[in-house]
């Protein structure tokens, strides 16, 4: 049965994949975006698009004469960790406060579903390995202190309005899903920068610290595939039950290191990747790998690219078709 969507953020990286997949599922959908850090091109074809920002979505989210939203995927948030440290007054305006004018435009309109997308830098330092929804959550950015305020924000909404959301926590997205990948300036995740050398507009990649207490000391990671997660988001349109705030893990299960990534790009592009070691930069920790349990059992989700090569080779036909 197809649904009518409002996808927020809907023109960056996670957003517009998501986006495309409710398309190519039968879905109506209009993507949301101010284009602050997101593009125009990377709206799918067939979505209609408003350029606005989520505090006027009651603008858009109850029109008359027209049926109403089934759902909001909510993924309009900055998301730069460093930039958090040095403006926490952007990500506690534009990420809370956002969210916060976005629910009640929700809650005047009767839209009572919702799948927001979380992050694992909620977590902060894990506790243990692999991680779940049950650990403590101790964010040591405002990036993830915003993230966290708002998954806050939606329990609440649920028990005293009878929302339903899904809560997603993503641990390292990658790859590419047709026309739609990484595209992020300034770029800070370790695959397109690894990739950029891979092109020749990077001299090296900047491996930080190679004294962690891991097997080729270099820092672990789990990697899930973009397409992967946009399943995920789909599902929990269907797990999502008024009253109900889900949240669920997304990611493989295992980790690759900095320098396995490395290896695997010179594999996939065959191209010399020269590496420069870097002080250990503050507040990583050694291994982040999920659990994914609850996103296996509530939602149903099962990831099907967990192949690193597979997840780097897509990631570089992106890269190569940008130029």
């Amino acid at each position: 049965m197809s649904g009518k969507y409002l996808v927020t953020g809907g023109a960056g990286y996670v957003g517009s994949v998501v986006a495309q997949h409710l398309i190519e599922a039968g879905h109506e959908v209009t993507v949301l975006d101010n284009l602050s850090t997101g593009f125009r091109e990377g709206v799918p074809a067939g979505a209609a698009f408003i350029e606005g920002d989520i505090r006027d979505a009651a603008k858009w989210l109850h029109t008359e004469g027209e049926a109403p939203y089934d759902a909001v995927l909510h993924f309009a948030a900055f998301s730069q960790v460093g930039e958090s440290v040095i403006k926490p007054e952007k990500y506690w305006d534009n990420n809370v406060g956002g969210t916060m004018a976005l629910l009640a435009a929700m809650r005047e309109a009767g839209v009572r579903k919702l799948v927001f997308s979380s992050t694992a830098a909620t977590y902060g330092e894990p506790v243990s390995t692999p991680i779940t929804e049950t650990d403590p959550t101790a964010p040591t950015s405002p990036y993830g202190a915003s993230k966290l305020a708002v998954d806050h924000m939606i329990t609440g909404e649920a028990a005293a309005h009878g929302l339903g959301a899904v809560s997603l926590r993503y641990f390292n997205v990658a790859g590419a899903y047709g026309s739609c990948g990484e595209r992020h300036d300034p770029e800070s995740h370790l695959i397109p920068l690894v990739l950029q050398v891979a092109q020749g507009r990077r001299e090296a990649i900047s491996v930080f610290g190679d004294d962690y207490p891991t097997p080729d000391g270099t820092c672990v990671r789990d990697y899930i595939h973009v397409a992967d997660l946009a399943d995920a988001h789909l599902l929990a349109l269907d797990a999502a039950t008024p009253g109900e705030h889900l949240i669920c893990n997304l990611g493989n299960g295992n980790g690759f290191s900095v320098r396995e990534v490395i290896e695997t790009v010179r594999k996939v592009t065959g191209h010399p990747i020269p590496e420069v070691v870097a002080p250990r930069r503050g507040g990583d920790p050694a291994v982040l790998v999920a659990s994914a349990a609850t996103a296996r059992e509530r939602l149903g989700w099962n990831p099907s690219r967990a192949d690193l090569a597979g997840i780097v080779a897509d990631a570089w036909a992106f890269a190569q078709q940008r130029g």
